[in-house]
């Protein structure tokens, strides 16, 4: 077997509405549908059938924070350039979103955020391919700070 991609992933969320208005309005994904009587909701960015679902459970725990075993975070692409992350950012901000960090990992530039439920997540723009492609090492060069 070959994995050819992640697929998608799956979030409860504690309000369907209030994660909708982060991924869908605020992110930019586009919601394609709705299951189990209205409490979930199915959302692509275009590139499969849907790359989200998020299934709303109301007032269950969230989250662990901290160092623990489990899902630390999930990245979502925003753009092909550094432009465009400023860009995100400015949106985010002006959205109320804090940005929790900055990183530039060689191969991409990442913002780290938080969305409704407390879980992480990083917008960021890939550097030119030939950075990864001519050294697949360099995926795991040292994390350095992102000054936009």
């Amino acid at each position: 077997m070959r994995a050819h991609y992640l697929g998608h992933v799956v979030f409860y969320v504690k309000d369907l509405q209030r994660s909708l208005a982060f991924y869908r309005d605020l992110l930019g994904f586009k919601e394609v549908g709705r299951i189990f009587n209205g409490a979930a909701a199915a959302l692509t960015s275009g590139r499969t059938h849907h790359e989200l679902l998020l299934i709303q459970v109301g007032d269950a725990p969230g989250p662990s924070q901290g160092r623990r075993r489990g899902l630390y975070h999930i990245g979502i692409k925003v753009g092909d350039n550094l432009d465009e992350l400023r860009a995100a950012k400015r949106e985010l901000e002006q959205a109320g979103v804090t940005i929790d960090g900055m990183s530039d990992h060689t191969v991409s530039q990442s913002l780290y955020l938080h969305d409704p439920d407390g879980n992480e997540v990083e917008v960021y723009v890939d550097a030119d391919e030939s950075v990864w492609k001519n050294d697949p090492a360099a995926v795991v060069s040292p994390i350095k700070p992102l000054y936009l």
